[in-house]
């Protein structure tokens, strides 16, 4: 007899899709948004060389195919190329969200081709004075276009992301041009949580979340390179009542980096392990479970109570639990815990009412 079939989403519970490891919160920028609240030195309890490796080699074992390391500026580390060819060799794909400052040199981009990366995301924030004034550093966006033509020319596959909010939202369309000619794999694009340095006066209202939704489906399907979002993982219901082609929300790449069939959120399918090896169910939701340097990121993933909740949809609350898109899209769950203080409660940034929430919801305060 044949096994039965693994559900949907079944996998996820196993292993995450996506591993986002804090390598350093060192970094030379100052960026208004920063989830890190980045440093200009490296903390010495940071995970050394040797943990490091031990960490990808429970990621590849896990069953997690792609790790990016994040920081803070992972080019503060004078390991990096160690720990990228690592990875590489033990067969995960490996990713790299470096700053855009004078440490990342043509010369490294050619050694971190070379040693294996998988792929280069860089951050464009608006147009030249909104992107340096969002970053905090003069000539930033001048950098980061130079950065991303090099890397292209080195034939590292690339990937530009984005955080929107009341600072560049009106820019998008030019932005998006802009980032069209760059030719990358896939443009991210983050609509902003308030924690670290964020605050909740640059997040987008629901109803200009939904504008910025729409104007993304627009594009899909329209330009050579993937659209996602993070922290807005209704975008997926808005591409679903479009009736799009799987296609369009489930692409897999040149260098082998595919979307998730089912959406991933905190927790579910996403892990964060921060600097000092504290894992969180994503970098956005400040819900440590554990650490790598004592339970493991294999055990917390699958065991953890929070995790094991944030992977129930029927936990949900408010218009969230009430959804027909529950278990593709789920909310933001850093989001509303930012908010609200409850990682169940439903995302204040989705303007999208499922069929009859309305009535059962009058029902419910007149005792009905």
């Amino acid at each position: 007899m044949k096994p039965a079939a693994a559900r949907p989403g079944e996998a996820l519970h196993r292993s995450p899709y996506i591993t986002f490891w804090e390598t350093t919160r060192a970094c030379d920028l100052a960026c208004k948004h920063c989830r890190a609240s980045a440093q200009p030195l490296r903390d010495p309890r940071e995970l050394s060389t040797e943990e490091g490796k031990r960490l990808l080699a429970e990621i590849k074992l896990m069953g997690c195919p792609l790790l990016v390391l994040t920081g803070g500026d992972p080019a503060k580390r004078p390991d990096l190329l160690e720990l990228v060819e690592h990875g590489h060799q033990l067969g995960l794909h490996m990713a790299l969200t470096p700053s855009a400052t004078p440490l990342l040199t043509p010369e490294l981009l050619a050694q971190l081709r070379e040693r294996g990366l998988s792929r280069l995301a860089l951050s464009l924030d608006g147009l030249e004075q909104t992107h340096d004034s969002f970053r905090g550093v003069p000539g930033a966006y001048a950098l980061t276009m130079r950065l991303l033509a090099v890397a292209r020319e080195l034939g590292l596959t690339t990937q530009v992301n984005t955080s929107v909010g009341y600072h560049n939202h009106h820019e998008l369309p030019e932005l998006a041009e802009r980032i069209a000619q760059l030719s990358p794999e896939l443009w991210s694009v983050f609509f902003i949580v308030p924690t670290g340095r964020a605050s909740a006066t640059q997040m987008l209202a629901a109803a200009h979340t939904e504008d910025v939704l729409d104007f993304l489906a627009d594009r899909q399907g329209k330009v050579e390179h993937d659209i996602k979002t993070t922290a807005a993982p209704h975008f997926r219901r808005v591409l679903m009542t479009r009736k799009l082609e799987l296609d369009s929300i489930v692409g897999v790449r040149s260098d082998g980096i595919a979307r998730h069939a089912r959406g991933i959120n905190d927790g579910q399918g996403v892990a964060f392990v921060s600097h000092v090896g504290d894992i969180y169910p994503s970098g956005f939701l400040p819900l440590a479970c554990g650490n790598v340097r004592d339970e493991g990121l294999t055990q917390i993933y699958r065991e953890h109570p929070t995790f094991v909740q944030l992977r129930d949809p029927e936990l949900l609350h408010g218009k969230c639990g009430a959804c027909p898109f529950k278990r593709v899209c789920g909310g933001s769950r850093a989001r509303a815990y930012a908010l609200s203080g409850d990682a169940f409660a439903e995302d204040p940034v989705c303007s999208y009412i499922p069929p009859g929430y309305k009535q059962k919801r009058l029902a419910v305060v007149r005792g009905g």
